[in-house]
C-alpha cells in the first residue's frame, strides 16, 4: 500500500467516526441527563462492565471517571459470573457496554442488578435487545457504520462508547464543580501531576526571600541579589509590603551612577506577582507571557515566597 493510499483510508476512517460522532451529539436526549443525575446521586460506585472491546471502553470510562470525582470500578462480566457479583453493592449504579445488547456474559450482571434493584444504565446500540431492555435508563448509540465494513470490526462504536462515557465524566465534573485542584489529587504523578502542583508547593520562602528596604543603599540591593541568586531582589516599605523589583535590567538601565541610588530610586514598581494557591502551569503561562524568569509569591501584599522558572524545570512543569 503507498503512503498515499494510507493516508486515503485513514481520512475515510475518521470521516466515517466523525459523521457517527455528530449524529450521536444530536441525537442526545433526556436519558443522558437521568444517566448523570442517578450517577451524582448514587452513595457507591458506578461499577462498568462489558465484553470484549466493550469491556477495555469500559474499563478506560472508569479510570475517566475515577479520575474526575466519581468513584468508579470495571467489573469483568465473566469474572462477575463466578464470584465478583459481589463487588457490586446495593448503593452502586451499573453501566453496561454492548453494542449488539445480546452478550451471553451479561446475563447473570443484568439479573443481579434487577433482583438487587441495582440502577442499570444501558448504552448500546439496540434498544431492543436484553441489554436495552433490562435497562432502567438507555443510552442509545446510532446506529452508524463500523469503519471496517467488510469485516464489521468494532471501531466507530468503541469510539462512540468511549466519547459518550467521557461526556458522562465531564457532566459529571461539571455537576460535582470539580476543579484543577480536586483533579490534582488524583493525579500526583507525570508532567500532569506537575502541572497541577500549586505555587506555594514549589516556592522559595522565608530566609532565601531577597528582600531589601526602599531607602537602603544599591551596594546593599547588589549584594543580596548576588547572595540570594534569583537575578532579583524585592524592594519592601517599612510594613513589609512589596513595592518594587529590581532585576538586571534595572541595573543596566541605571548603569550610570548606580551606587548613587537607593534601592526605591532603581526599582520597579508594582511589580508582577502570584498567589500561593495558584497552580504551577499559570505561574508558567504568565512567566512564558511577559518574559520573565522570576515571580514574587505574595499573600495579600506581603511576600511570601518567590519562584524561578528554574523550579518549574525541575518540578517537570516544562
Amino acid at each position: 500500500m503507498t503512503a498515499f493510499d494510507a493516508v486515503t483510508v485513514g481520512r475515510r476512517v475518521l470521516a466515517i467516526e466523525a459523521d457517527a460522532l455528530r449524529t450521536l451529539s444530536d441525537s442526545l436526549s433526556e436519558a443522558f441527563a437521568q444517566a448523570v443525575e442517578t450517577i451524582f446521586d448514587a452513595k457507591g460506585r458506578v461499577v462498568c462492565t462489558g465484553m470484549g472491546k466493550s469491556g477495555h471502553v469500559a474499563r478506560k470510562i472508569a479510570a475517566t471517571l475515577a479520575s474526575t470525582g466519581t468513584q468508579a470500578m470495571f467489573v469483568h462480566p465473566a469474572e462477575a459470573s463466578h464470584g465478583d457479583l459481589g463487588m457490586i453493592g446495593p448503593d452502586d449504579v451499573v453501566l453496561a457496554l454492548s453494542k449488539s445488547g445480546a452478550g451471553r456474559e451479561l446475563a447473570d450482571t443484568l439479573a443481579y442488578a434487577k433482583r438487587f434493584s441495582i440502577p442499570l444504565i444501558a448504552m448500546t446500540a439496540v434498544a431492543e435487545s436484553p441489554l436495552g431492555q433490562a435497562g432502567d435508563i438507555v443510552l442509545l448509540l446510532p446506529d452508524a457504520p463500523e469503519a471496517t465494513a467488510e469485516v464489521n470490526a468494532p471501531t466507530t462504536s468503541t469510539t462512540l462508547q468511549i466519547a459518550l462515557g467521557d461526556a458522562i465524566a465531564v457532566a459529571l465534573l461539571e455537576r460535582r464543580g470539580f476543579t484543577a485542584s480536586d483533579f490534582r489529587v488524583f493525579h500526583p504523578g507525570g508532567r500532569l501531576g506537575a502541572m497541577l502542583r500549586t505555587v506555594g508547593d514549589l516556592m522559595h520562602g522565608d530566609d532565601e526571600l531577597p528582600l531589601i528596604a526602599a531607602d537602603a543603599a544599591m551596594s546593599d540591593a547588589l549584594l543580596v541579589m548576588s547572595e540570594k541568586r534569583f537575578g532579583a531582589v524585592g524592594v519592601v516599605d517599612g510594613a513589609g509590603r512589596l513595592t518594587g523589583l529590581i532585576t538586571d535590567g534595572d541595573l543596566r538601565r541605571h548603569m550610570d551612577g548606580l551606587l548613587t541610588h537607593a534601592a526605591g530610586e532603581v526599582m520597579t514598581h508594582a511589580p508582577l506577582t502570584i498567589g500561593p494557591g495558584a497552580l504551577a502551569a499559570e505561574a508558567l503561562k504568565v512567566m512564558n507571557e511577559r518574559r520573565i524568569t522570576v515571580l514574587f509569591v505574595v499573600d495579600g501584599e506581603r511576600p511570601v515566597g518567590i519562584l524561578h522558572v528554574h523550579d518549574l524545570l525541575r518540578a517537570g512543569v516544562i
